[in-house]
């Protein structure tokens, strides 16, 4: 098995809303393998959502949490998924995630996703959020970006396209978006948590082998 699907296993990560882009980064992280998601969202499937959330036509009225539970376990079974049928606040947002080494926030407002980063940062003091600014519209797919604010901050888009009337949400550029985001968080997985744990443990392996064997 690859390194990376190696390390992915041993993740614990928090899915804050599971709309066009909670959706999209669960399955991401499902089809690399991480160990278990802890995905939360409060809402219901709805029609107008398949035009860009990874959802089906016969899950309409479902809550999320539970269908994305059903289509995550058909593409990767080991992955464990802990569920919260929930709205995330300042309150529960530490217990929720107590687990987690990475959380996304995926949520559509711009107070939500405030309100999760601020949280995550000033309250877990281990976990690295991972955020969205700046995605609707459709073209220049290049103008998404992810950039590292902080030790613990990593933020996804273009910092400027909002939704609003005329500009809205679309599968396209809100799933370059949800990839970036799946993207960092193995990037933050594979070389800063198991990566570096596994390769101490690799290199203590090797010197351990060659003290045995006389061979420097």
């Amino acid at each position: 098995m690859p390194p990376v699907f190696y390390e992915m296993k041993n993740a614990v990560v928090g899915i804050a809303g599971l709309g066009g882009l909670g959706s999209n980064v669960a399955v991401a992280l499902t089809r690399l393998g991480a160990g278990k998601l802890i995905i939360a969202d409060f809402d219901v499937v709805e029609q107008g959502n398949l035009t860009r959330q990874h959802y089906f036509t016969d899950q309409i009225g479902q809550p999320k949490v539970t269908a994305m539970v059903e289509n995550l376990s058909r593409i990767n079974p080991n992955t464990k998924v802990e569920t919260h049928k929930v709205r995330l606040t300042p309150q529960n947002i530490t217990q929720i995630f107590a687990q987690a080494d990475v959380v996304a926030e995926c949520f559509d407002l711009a107070e939500q996703k405030q309100m999760l980063v601020e949280t995550v940062l000033s309250r877990m003091k281990r976990v690295i959020v991972v955020s969205v600014s700046g995605l609707a519209g459709y073209g220049n797919s290049n103008a998404i970006k992810t950039r590292r604010i902080s030790r613990r901050h990593i933020l996804v888009g273009d910092g400027a396209t909002a939704a609003r009337p005329g500009t809205r949400l679309t599968a396209s550029r809100v799933g370059i978006a949800a990839y970036h985001q799946a993207n960092a968080i193995v990037e933050v997985v594979v070389n800063e948590i198991y990566g570096a744990e596994s390769r101490s443990l690799n290199d203590a392996d090797t010197q351990d082998k060659r003290s045995r064997e006389g061979v420097w």
